[in-house]
């Protein structure tokens, strides 16, 4: 960091049909980090090109301490020792995941409390199964396609019978919605026991026989989260969510 100045010079789009988002996150990213920022407005095409020309770069906004040019938003975050820098960054993460489970967790322990007045039921953990499918499946959902491509590349049932991708989120939904209502279990625990059992062979084989480094489309077909034990555990929580409601309305 800089010490003979506190002053960033900050160059953005400001125009009437566009506002940089990342100029507002840089300016706001400067402040909070006590600088006091020269805010230079870009307002047209041609002076935003002029301004690109000039200085070599390809994108704004750019900031710039005592003249010397920091970047733009992501090298900001670098500079201030936020993020690592872009080449020892990894290109998986597992934030989607924790915060599905996180928040499911949260959501089952809350309906608990307004069910039976106490969060820690058999029935929280239920629910917390059956919400953090149906939120699965919505994220499938969002684009099937994508995400049927992607779970070609490691499961088994689909490698043989392709539209079996583009059905998988819709029976994972279906069975998650009914476990949740706890309602016709006699559909909802043989499709969670299926789509569970045959998932968990296909990830298992993948990662822990053949050895392969792939993404899991477990949150959607743009998914970053990488196949392993996230993706075996999805599926070993449907397998033991089958079982244990098959066997509930058996018993009952």
């Amino acid at each position: 960091m800089p010490e003979d100045t506190q002053t960033a010079t900050l160059y953005r789009m400001v125009m009437p049909d566009h506002l940089c988002p990342f100029g507002l996150k840089s300016k706001d990213l400067l402040e909070r980090q006590g600088y006091t920022v020269d805010d230079r407005h870009l307002t047209t095409r041609e002076t935003t090109d002029a301004f690109m020309a000039k200085h070599a770069v390809e994108t704004t906004p750019q900031t710039f301490f005592g003249g010397k040019r920091i970047g733009g938003y992501d090298d900001l975050r670098v500079f201030f020792d936020l993020d690592p820098p872009k080449e020892d960054q990894s290109d998986t993460s597992y934030q989607p995941v924790i915060a599905i489970f996180s928040v499911t967790a949260l959501l089952a322990l809350g309906l608990s409390w307004h069910q039976d007045g106490t969060v820690l039921t058999l029935r929280a953990l239920e629910w917390f199964i059956s919400l953090a499918m149906t939120i699965l499946a919505i994220q499938k959902l969002q684009d099937v396609e994508s995400f049927s491509t992607m779970f070609l590349n490691y499961d088994l049932l689909a490698q043989r019978w392709v539209p079996y991708g583009k059905a998988y989120p819709f029976a994972e939904a279906l069975a998650g919605i009914l476990m949740t209502a706890g309602a016709l279990t006699w559909i909802s625990a043989p499709v969670a026991l299926f789509i569970g059992t045959i998932g968990a062979a296909s990830v298992f084989k993948a990662v822990y026989m053949d050895k392969r480094e792939l993404k899991c489309a477990c949150v959607g077909g743009s998914s970053n989260v990488p196949l392993g034990f996230v993706s075996l555990t999805e599926n070993l929580m449907m397998i033991v969510m089958g079982l244990w409601m098959g066997g509930k309305a058996l018993i009952g």
